[in-house]
């Protein structure tokens, strides 16, 4: 709790808010696969967690990823406020 509240202190507030609905469309779209911080569900075969695609990739190649097809995944379609929220949120695992 501290380190969420840390952050939101040192962040302006609409950085912390993009997090915010970066990880809210983390839980929504993408925990059924990979696995999110904190999470206990299994993640999919193959799939990299949220903390190894923090340690991958640049939030450019990050942002790449979420709008071309790759791999198993299935089609998202996200506007660029939601590519950047989730990018966010991946970033702010590092």
């Amino acid at each position: 709790m501290s380190v969420t509240l840390g952050f939101a202190a040192d962040s302006p507030p609409s950085r912390a808010a993009d997090v915010a609905r970066g990880e809210q469309l983390a839980r929504q779209w993408c925990a059924s696969c990979h696995l999110l911080p904190g999470a206990t569900q299994s993640q999919a075969q193959g799939a990299p967690t949220f903390r190894d695609l923090s340690s991958r990739k640049d939030a450019e190649a990050l942002k790449l990823f979420l709008v071309r097809p790759h791999g198993a995944m299935p089609p998202l379609t996200l506007s660029r406020a939601e590519i950047d929220a989730l990018v966010g949120y991946i970033e702010s695992l590092r």
